[in-house]
């Protein structure tokens, strides 16, 4: 599987990606809106089916109890009743008549299912409702009603209702199952959740279609600022359609042809820089070579020559040292910049290693050393001791001795920490003191150094994958440097042999 479809998929399971973000904004759209409408639906249908149910009901039993109930004697016996109530529940669509009467001042009943329909299934409250006589008015000529209500019984949804004959007659009561309603209504229910199921469903299948046309030319969008941010300056992308879209493929592929101009153009101007400083170099060690042989000779010569043209070849000795160091650095940050450095890697020990650096530039006085003999390393020994002549030259410069070396490893890192026990370093310069050039105070233009040392040093320490930090000590005790370099360098080191014919043997002072 390719990087990109990796990509496409990990982005499409992020809870933060959009495209997850459009599936549950039209999810959730599609089920309000679902469930909106089914609700709505539901509840008009179930009133409709309801309200035709109740009134077909309601309006049957108000005839028949006008037609039949008003004709039985005022006292009539239970048998008369029974009679009425099984007739009115037969021309009726589909309940139960409850009869009750009074006959030789007893109450009598009569019903057409004694065993689905007795007096206790009607609610009291509506019993009372039905016995009790309404003051007429202009606006109520009747003294007694029909009233009904909803009831359930044994789980079963029932329509209740009651009326009472005006003039002394009997009190009538119907009850009629709503069951059939319920089922009708459950199958709507079904049918509803159905289709919001569905509507969810297919706006699952829009939103992936809306994030596939939206997202597809977002993703190549950043798959092509990601190549440019590799580096391949040369993408562009093919723009189609006259949208959004399109006019940011166009602004993207602007942006991209201005910087590949402009990266080019300041790649060009670096490599005319580093051209430039390296020929310079390059040419002056030649006659750089003739003025220093020439210098070495009036040094030889300096105590016999006149006491007042004595300093001046001492100055001019001094600078010609100083100005051969400074072209010695020039070439070498020249070889970093253009990426020709090269490792040289031999097996040493640190301790002979370190031990040599010091001794070449009678430091051993000065330096107190910390190393244990047999600590085998795989490195470019050249590099190793330009790196700790610029470390150790630069605290006996600015810290002063003594100097603390001391060597020691860390799993697969070989470790050398150089302190020294000075006043320490600035805390504004310590971000600074491996810049180029860099010197602590602008009323400092000179300094006996080139201000390269520990810049190389740096430099030598990242071509062999390490790293150098610094630091001050607590209290003021001094400023230390830290040198942490792998212990085999053999997987960074490029072609065998010396980076160029130049390679001369350096103190790497500063």
């Amino acid at each position: 599987m390719s990087d990109t479809a990796k990509r496409s998929i990990l982005a499409g399971l992020r809870w933060t990606s959009l495209r997850l973000r459009l599936l549950i904004v039209f999810a959730l759209v599609a089920l309000t809106a679902a469930v909106s409408a089914s609700g709505i639906a539901y509840w008009l249908n179930r009133e409709a089916v309801l309200t035709r149910t109740q009134d077909t009901a309601l309006g049957d039993f108000r005839r028949q109890m006008q037609n039949r109930a008003a004709s039985l004697p005022l006292e009539p016996t239970a048998d008369d009743l029974r009679d009425a109530a099984e007739q009115m529940a037969h021309s009726g669509p589909g309940y139960h008549v409850l009869l009750i009467g009074s006959h030789d001042g007893k109450p009598v009943t009569g019903s057409s299912d004694l065993d689905s329909f007795t007096k206790a299934d009607v609610p009291a409250s509506l019993q009372k409702q039905v016995n009790k006589k309404q003051p007429l008015t202009s606006a109520n000529t009747f003294e007694y009603h029909l009233f009904w209500q909803r009831t359930t019984l044994g789980n079963t949804p029932y329509l209740v209702a009651g009326t009472k004959i005006i003039g002394g007659g009997p009190a009538g009561y119907m009850l009629k199952s709503l069951d059939q309603e319920r089922e009708d209504l459950s199958s709507l229910a079904w049918s509803l959740g159905i289709a919001t199921a569905l509507a969810l469903v297919g706006s699952a299948l829009l939103a992936q279609a809306a994030a596939t046309t939206v997202l597809r030319p977002v993703q190549r969008l950043g798959d092509a600022a990601r190549k440019l941010g590799e580096g391949k300056l040369d993408t562009r992308l093919v723009v189609s359609g006259t949208d959004e879209l399109a006019d940011l493929s166009h602004t993207f592929n602007k942006a991209a042809s201005s910087l590949e101009k402009k990266v080019a153009d300041m790649s060009a101007r670096e490599e005319s820089s580093r051209r430039f400083v390296a020929d310079m170099s390059h040419e002056l060690r030649t006659p750089l070579t003739a003025i220093t042989a020439v210098a070495e000779v009036l040094e030889d010569e300096a105590d016999s020559l006149d006491p007042m043209i004595a300093p001046a070849v001492h100055l001019v000795v001094s600078e010609t040292r100083r100005l051969n160091d400074l072209v010695e650095n020039l070439m070498e940050v020249t070889r970093f910049d253009a990426g020709t450095a090269r490792l040289v890697l031999d097996t040493v020990d640190v301790a002979d290693q370190v031990t040599a650096c010091i001794d070449a530039r009678a430091w051993l006085d000065a330096v107190d050393l910390d190393a244990e003999r047999g600590i085998m390393v795989r490195l470019d020994p050249r590099r190793l001791d330009v790196i700790l002549a610029n470390l150790i030259g630069n605290a006996l410069k600015h810290g002063g001795s003594p100097v603390r070396v001391s060597v020691r490893t860390d799993e697969d890192d070989l470790v050398i920490e150089v302190r020294d026990h000075g006043p320490g370093i600035p805390e504004e310069v310590l971000p600074h003191v491996f810049d180029r050039f860099y010197k602590a105070s602008a009323s400092r233009p000179r300094s006996d150094g080139s201000g390269l040392g520990l810049s190389i040093a740096v430099e030598n320490a990242h071509i062999h994958g390490g790293d150098i930090t610094a630091s001050n000590l607590p209290d003021g005790e001094g400023a230390v440097f830290v040198l942490r370099l792998p212990r085999d360098a053999e997987g960074l080191t490029g072609a065998p042999g010396s980076d160029d014919p130049d390679r001369d043997e350096k103190d790497g002072s500063q």
